[in-house]
């Protein structure tokens, strides 16, 4: 993932030069990378402009054959009052033309948008290689994850995975014990242990960290799996993961144990809580600060899961640490 920060307008090219790049190293034709271009240089002069200060995250998506690249613009400037005229051409509040958000929605796969007056926007943009489909298949995910190393680090400490089948999610994430390469190896160690025996259960794999990680750092693990059919979720965790199932009805948070595979993890337990139809999924490592309320953000559970991680990340990533938020919900369940 690319963290690109825009305080200043000669940053926007370096911007769409990046992006440009990762387009290529996908295999976007010219007219898709142009298209790229296009969205990246919106987005960061958007953030230049009206809030000043703000910065973009790149990720390369390559969940499915038909890749992709997602941008995330993120600032804490005055916000928009008025979403829906912002997105119409030819509306512009400093002058110009009025294109940006009216041209990122067009050229986007995928396009989403938060903005609160006062508190800051977000805005999210998926481009494919392709045109993608009309209608996900039945019980796959919306899923949205940033995970970023420390600013003093180039390698994050933390990992995640996702295995998918057609009616079953599994998700793992990982946060190696401190943060750079020695974290890295740790959390790596669990990723390539996920990926060997993804046909096992949340405990099971957990178990089977615990003994590979040994020699290691350590790391806290957590693991849930979506039946999507069944409306169960299963769950095990060991360390400071925090994971909570969010509805309009209720906010249910997830038991992980005490410990640190590779090191001491007295209990190993898997539990199994009820996946309601309007679910959504929000795990994360230590390096998102533990206070924040889905209160403060209306409208923000409605939103795409990439743009909920990418608000999180924006108000409460901790400065001095790695910082993994994932947040999932069942495709086309949006409220």
């Amino acid at each position: 993932m690319h963290r690109l920060p825009v305080e200043e307008s000669s940053q926007v090219g370096e911007a769409r030069r990046i992006a440009a790049s990762l387009a290529r190293d996908l295999g976007f034709d010219e007219e898709r990378v142009e298209q790229v271009s296009i969205v990246v240089t919106e987005l960061a002069a958007n953030v230049a402009k009206h809030a000043g200060k703000g910065e973009l995250l790149l990720r390369a998506l390559q969940d499915t054959e038909n890749c992709g690249i997602e941008t995330l613009a993120l600032d804490r400037g005055p916000g928009i009052a008025n979403v829906a005229q912002c997105l119409r051409d030819g509306f512009s509040t400093v002058g110009g033309q009025g294109t940006g958000l009216g041209s990122i929605m067009r050229l986007s796969s995928l396009f989403d948008i938060y903005s609160a007056p006062g508190e800051g926007t977000a805005v999210l943009s998926r481009i494919r290689r392709q045109p993608p489909p009309l209608s996900a298949p039945a019980g796959s995910p919306d899923l949205g994850v940033l995970c970023l190393p420390v600013a003093t680090e180039t390698v994050c400490g933390d990992a995640w995975a996702l295995h998918q089948e057609s009616e079953r999610t599994l998700i793992m994430l990982a946060d190696g014990l401190g943060h750079g390469q020695f974290a890295a190896e740790a959390s790596g160690v669990a990723a390539a242990i996920f990926a060997e025996h993804a046909d096992e259960g949340p405990a099971a794999l957990i178990e089977r960290m615990h003994l590979a990680m040994r020699g290691t750092r350590g790391a806290a693990v957590a693991i849930a799996e979506l039946l999507w059919k069944e409306r169960v979720l299963r769950y095990a965790g060991v360390g400071n993961i925090s994971a909570q199932i969010i509805s309009f009805e209720t906010l249910r948070g997830l038991l992980s144990h005490n410990g640190t595979l590779g090191l001491e993890a007295r209990r190993i337990q898997e539990l199994a809580y009820p996946w309601p139809e309007d679910g959504l999924l929000v795990m994360n490592t230590d390096g998102l600060a533990s206070h924040w309320n889905l209160e403060d953000y209306p409208l923000l559970r409605g939103k795409h899961p990439a743009l909920f991680a990418g608000v999180l990340f924006r108000d409460h990533s901790r400065v001095r640490d790695d910082c993994t938020v994932l947040v999932i919900r069942e495709a086309g369940r949006a409220p």
